[in-house]
């Protein structure tokens, strides 16, 4: 017997320990998991080089002592114009859109959360909005692909065209997908990815 023992290397026994396979050296666990296809981001954040995925542009907080329940979403339009879906009393969700403008113009998509009291957090979104005459509908999706675009309105394919659409998907570039979700009345909310 020789004066030094061969033993495994330390990653290999602390892997063992924490229950993590090692094959070729990279790890099986949901961390080395790559980001999905929609760039959504997959395994455990907080380990190392995986970020938790950015949800808000903007975050911060407001006395918002006329507002009721615990959880509001609305937007706001390019005019300042507030959407909410739940019924709030008017100008109850002022301090919200005020806290958020500070450092984002609209339009923006919110969510706030009562903390405590008339406390509320509230984080927002830049979204990109677009005003499409003539689209039936609430949700749009069009594919610009190489045989030419196919426009889905909610979840079926029709043969009508929308110029308005497909301008916003050619100016991304070819071989996109738009899809597209009525804010209110021919403004719609439009996201632009790739095939």
């Amino acid at each position: 017997m020789g004066l030094f023992r061969r033993r495994r290397p330390l990653h290999r026994q602390l892997a063992d320990a924490a229950g993590i396979g090692l094959e070729s050296g990279v790890a099986e666990s949901l961390a080395a998991d790559p980001p999905g296809w929609d760039g959504e981001q997959r395994g455990e954040p907080g380990i190392h080089g995986i970020p938790r995925a950015r949800r808000w542009d903007v975050v911060g907080s407001a006395q918002a002592p006329d507002l009721r329940g615990d959880l509001v979403r609305f937007v706001s339009l390019p005019d300042r114009t507030l959407l909410v879906e739940e019924d709030q009393p008017d100008g109850s969700l002022d301090p919200l859109a005020a806290a958020v403008e500070s450092s984002l113009e609209p339009p923006y998509r919110a969510e706030a959360v009562r903390r405590d009291g008339a406390l509320w957090a509230v984080g927002a979104s830049r979204i990109e909005v677009v005003e499409i005459a003539g689209l039936a509908g609430d949700q749009a999706e069009l594919v610009l692909g190489p045989e030419g675009p196919v426009l889905r309105i909610d979840g079926r394919t029709t043969l009508q065209r929308s110029p308005a659409l497909e301008r916003v998907g050619e100016a991304e570039g070819s071989e996109r997908v738009v899809r597209a979700e009525r804010l209110d009345g021919d403004l719609w909310e439009v996201s632009v990815s790739r095939l």
